[in-house]
């Protein structure tokens, strides 16, 4: 019998669907394919921990990989907390923003939160699909009703600057998503908030933060090879470095 949103499921049982080959969002020109855990089985925290382990990713309260048949460009990373040091450029980052107050928020729709992402939308992914937007399509994108999700906002004297949206999982933290005020880009908030996400989770005694999909090819995601040790995973093992000869690396413990 299918598993249903009211029947608790297990790794060994959830069925997954690949969608049909449709235009690359990161790369132009190129194709590709998504592996979906099944949208009506009844994921929970600790499911969507061990999935994490195996480089998915939350959207909504959907759980996706890529699935490529011939590119393999989309790579899962995650920082080993205890052991990351930040760099030059990043302490700078710190410092620069530092005397922002932190505060954590529990999801539900916010009027300044909208605000602020629809500006980082239109500013930063013109074009892209995710500036014709709306209240509900914002909420069903960075919510779902089984994850434990927070709202971290950064404010300096009052005023909203970003929010990170942070799963809290059994082991790890994700990175599911931040926004910033786009006119103050010189000031670095996505690496901070990167950073604040790294010390809370050793706050949190948990041992990563998942950061998502590194893609080498693209700027916007070639990024987070900047945030060091950075373990990659292969499809069967995470390692330390982005790039090696397939052998070693710690398997992915589920």
């Amino acid at each position: 019998m299918k598993a249903g949103k009211d029947i608790p499921v297990s790794l060994e049982s959830l069925h997954f669907y690949a969608t049909v080959p449709h235009a690359c969002s990161y790369l132009p020109g190129r194709e590709a394919t998504t592996l979906f855990a099944d949208p009506s089985a009844r994921m929970d925290n600790a499911l969507y921990t061990r999935l994490s382990a195996l480089g998915f990713r939350r959207s909504g309260e959907h759980i996706y990989r890529p699935h490529c048949a011939t590119c393999h460009a989309c790579v899962p990373v995650r920082v080993p907390v205890a052991r990351f040091v930040a760099s030059r450029s990043q302490r700078r980052t710190w410092k620069r923003n530092a005397h922002l107050t932190t505060h954590q928020r529990p999801v539900r729709f916010d009027e300044e939160h909208y605000a602020l992402y629809r500006r980082y939308i239109s500013t930063r992914h013109r074009g892209g699909g995710m500036d014709q937007d709306s209240p509900e399509h914002y909420m069903a994108f960075i919510s779902s009703p089984w994850s434990d999700t927070r709202l971290y906002e950064f404010r300096e004297d009052g005023r909203l600057l970003a929010v990170a949206v942070t799963d809290h999982l059994g082991d790890a933290l994700s990175a599911v998503y931040t926004f910033f005020d786009p006119d103050q880009g010189r000031r670095g908030l996505g690496v901070y908030a990167v950073l604040w996400q790294i010390r809370q989770a050793v706050r949190l005694e948990r041992r990563w933060l998942y950061l998502g999909y590194w893609i080498a090819e693209c700027p916007k995601m070639a990024y987070k090879n900047r945030y060091r040790p950075l373990e990659a995973f292969d499809g069967r093992y995470w390692k330390a470095e982005l790039h090696g000869d397939g052998a070693g690396g710690t398997p992915a413990t589920v």
